[in-house]
């Protein structure tokens, strides 16, 4: 079954960085949007960052500038790298993509999600 297995979270100082990484693997066909979503106990969860298939990205406007998003199509997997980190980006965050299996139509798959926590 196609699956997305995060790994890279962890606990970091403000001002430090962090690097996710999100692979998928399966029977995959091919994989459209990616991104990233972040979640705090209590509120909703919030998009990061997207990537499309041919590159182009966009992000929330509290991680512009710092955060990067980028992906390797040869490897399915979507990376996250999260620089100049503030105690408010503290989060579990969860990877997502759209992707097509090859015995399966299109739909969206999540990450098991992983704690980044910045300390002060």
């Amino acid at each position: 079954q196609v699956q997305l297995v995060e790994s890279g979270g962890g606990l970091v100082q403000a001002g430090g960085s962090l690097r996710l990484s999100c692979a998928a693997s399966g029977s995959i066909f091919s994989i459209n949007v990616m991104a990233w979503y972040r979640q705090t106990p209590g509120k909703p969860r919030e998009l990061v960052a997207v990537i499309t298939s041919s590159g182009s990205t966009n992000y929330a406007d509290s991680v512009k500038g710092r955060f990067t998003i980028s992906r390797d199509n040869a490897k399915n997997t979507v990376h996250l790298q999260m620089n100049s980190l503030k105690p408010e980006d503290t989060a579990v965050y969860y990877c997502n993509a759209d992707i097509r299996g090859k015995f399966s139509s299109l739909r969206t798959y999540w990450g098991q999600g992983s704690q980044v926590t910045v300390s002060s």
